[in-house]
């Protein structure tokens, strides 16, 4: 995957400088009598429910992806064990030429707020890369009983199409945050073809 990292690495936006990090108990205190920052704070859902995360759970945890097209039941890749991520480079799942697709990431935040996650990926034919696609998907409170998960569609895709764009590909994705703090890496394969 060396190959990869620098194909994966991050664009960074021009002027941008990242915030200063606070704690979880450092936001809920954070300007009270503010209701533009009290606003602010409820759409993260900072105070809403109990936390789940345990001691020792990471930072966030990328439960699955799933490739959505209308009509035909989701394509669902799990990634909340390290085996199922080992196995994705050897399972292949295919996607027909020129079927439009949403991906659907489901994932955990744990014990404190996480600060722009974004997604990246690389997208490979036979060595040669094809296409590098970002998606930011935003900051997010840790999750609580009263909102276990995120869910996240990125926008909609359409696949390659024509006798040139059938065939294997192999894709690295890396999801990581405003610290540069990688949470999940990983391999991945899929196949173009005529027919679903």
């Amino acid at each position: 995957m060396s190959d990869h990292n620098e194909d994966l690495a991050a664009t960074k936006t021009e002027g941008f400088k990242v915030g200063e990090k606070k704690t979880l108990e450092e936001y809920q205190e954070l300007d009270k009598d503010d209701e533009a920052m009290v606003r602010w704070k409820a759409s993260l859902g900072l105070n809403a429910g109990n936390p789940i995360g345990k001691a020792g759970d990471p930072k966030c945890l990328i439960k699955s992806l799933a490739l959505r097209v209308e009509g035909r039941d989701d394509v669902k890749i799990e990634l909340s064990s390290p085996e199922a991520v080992q196995e994705l480079k050897n399972k292949p799942f295919t996607i027909k030429e020129g079927a439009k697709f949403h991906i659907q990431v489901v994932f955990q935040v744990n014990h404190d707020v996480l600060s722009g996650l974004k997604y990246l990926q690389v997208v490979k034919r036979k060595g040669i890369r094809v296409s590098k696609d970002e998606e930011m998907l935003g900051s997010f409170a840790p999750n609580t009983d009263q909102k276990p998960v995120y869910t996240k569609e990125f926008a909609e895709e359409e696949a390659p199409s024509g006798m040139l764009a059938r065939g294997s590909y192999n894709a690295v994705s890396r999801f990581l945050d405003d610290d540069d703090h990688t949470h999940l890496m990983f391999e991945w394969a899929f196949q173009i073809t005529k027919e679903w």
